[in-house]
């Protein structure tokens, strides 16, 4: 049986903006993919949890963060505007299901309906739950969002926000922190926000006159699926990235982001190698926590050849350094510049290989236990590498995503196989693997990029 039960909300703040950067990259995706891009997931609930107490919460969140009361409009002239109510009433779904039924697996099948049904931008708002309950007691949770309100980082914030929210009465025990996007919007666009963005479009600019334009070769129609994925799943990666923290007292995400940069430029041949990094832009100020899109692609140059994995390590550091600073321009502005420099150089520059290190407060600090060369050799055996399901993502040659799952390495490839063969994208995930592990055991490792 299904209830819906709709939850009133009133919070601060209304009217209509423009877009914030961040939202314009989604929006983009949105048209281009044809899809909400609903982001999210399931989680079970802890005992004692009441249906009142996530009715509570919703209403918080809604309440608390204007991106959450957000839909979006798109004008006559043809552009999009966030438009933010004060108050409204959101749908919660209340499933009750047999005690014989699996209530993750149902709470999985949830997640998939939210994810793969309509959604209207202008109409509906961008928030989606459930509440899965067995004997009349919520024994699992489903929420989704619409990608246009909120990023991973943004996630975070909402979740340390509901430490202000009384679960028993509703009450809400602090005001609300964080630049909304409406605000941030109206900063992008003042005089100080423009010469940020203009900033980042130079930066980008030198880069995209100098870098070799093309980084793939043309393997032309393979047929279908287009693009492909695989996962490859290493302990021992694990492993050598705290061995390799230790050492050159860095995060593991440029290490990673090195590992990728030296496996695509011994696939391609091409140096130095370019590649996307995603942005958060959370180090500004007020940002930190806004419930919002502050995500933007970031351009990390790396010359790998001639030098040892760690030099390609503290290269790849000082790219994404570069990248922090200058990943905050309007998507716009940036189309703009991408014309100038095709018709500048006659050839369109391939900007097309994405990293995303989705692990954050996961990731690998300096500082751990150092593992032994015999834990990293016997961890090898236990390396798995798994195709993934199909999927149409466009523009994207080389798609690399570092997940979040506990106590290894997980990291899936996506490929366009105009440009890169399955056993390429198998090479490049394993190379990673040995490049990590192999630099682990001896420091004078080097990249083989000449």
């Amino acid at each position: 049986m299904v209830q819906r039960i709709l939850v009133p909300f009133s919070g601060e703040g209304s009217g209509s903006e423009e877009l914030t950067w961040g939202q314009k990259n989604i929006w983009r995706q949105m048209l281009e993919t044809g899809t909400p891009m609903m982001v999210g997931g399931t989680m079970p609930l802890a005992p004692g949890t009441t249906k009142q107490n996530l009715i509570h919460l919703l209403s918080f969140i809604m309440s608390r963060h204007e991106s959450l009361r957000t839909r979006i409009q798109v004008g006559e002239d043809g552009v999009p505007k966030q438009v933010v109510a004060d108050s409204g009433e959101i749908a919660l779904e209340v499933i009750d299901i047999e005690e014989t039924v699996n209530a993750a697996d149902f709470a999985e099948s949830v997640r998939q309906r939210f994810l793969d049904e309509p959604f209207e931008a202008n109409t509906d708002w961008p928030v989606k739950m459930a509440i899965i309950q067995q004997n009349d007691t919520p024994v699992h949770f489903v929420a989704m969002y619409a990608h246009i309100v909120i990023d991973g980082y943004g996630f975070e914030a909402l979740t340390r926000d509901l430490s202000n929210l009384d679960q028993e009465t509703g009450a809400h025990l602090s005001p609300r922190q964080g630049t909304q996007p409406r605000e941030i919007a109206r900063q992008q666009h003042s005089p100080a926000g423009q010469r940020a963005g203009e900033a980042s479009l130079r930066y980008w600019e030198r880069h995209m006159m100098s870098i070799p334009a093309v980084r793939f070769r043309e393997l032309g129609d393979q047929g279908e699926p287009r693009y492909i994925d695989a996962t490859y799943d290493s302990r021992a990666a694990f492993l050598a990235l705290q061995v390799l923290a230790n050492r050159v007292q860095l995060h593991s995400g440029p290490i990673l982001l090195a590992a990728y940069a030296v496996a695509l430029t011994r696939i391609t041949g091409v140096n130095p190698s370019v590649v996307r990094t995603l942005v958060s832009n959370r180090f500004r100020p007020g940002f930190a926590e806004s419930v919002g899109v502050l995500i933007q692609p970031g351009l990390c140059v790396m010359d790998v050849a001639n030098c040892t994995f760690e030099e390609a390590i503290v290269r790849a550091w000082r790219a994404q350094v570069s990248a922090g600073k200058h990943g905050y321009y309007d998507p716009q502005a940036f189309i703009a510049l991408q014309a100038r420099v095709k018709e500048a150089r006659g050839v369109e520059v391939d900007l097309n290989c994405y990293f995303n290190d989705g692990r954050r407060g996961m990731a690998i600090q300096p500082g751990g236990p150092t593992p032994t060369e015999q834990e990293l050799r016997e961890a090898l055996a236990l390396s798995t590498l798994k195709p993934g399901a199909p999927v149409r993502i466009p523009e994207m040659t080389s798609f690399l995503t570092v997940n979040l799952v506990a106590e290894t390495i997980n990291y899936s490839l996506r490929v366009d196989t105009h440009h890169l063969t399955a056993s390429e994208q198998e090479d490049i995930l394993r190379l990673m693997e040995d490049l990590l592990v192999s630099s682990a055991i001896d420091p004078q490792t080097v990249t083989g990029v000449a």
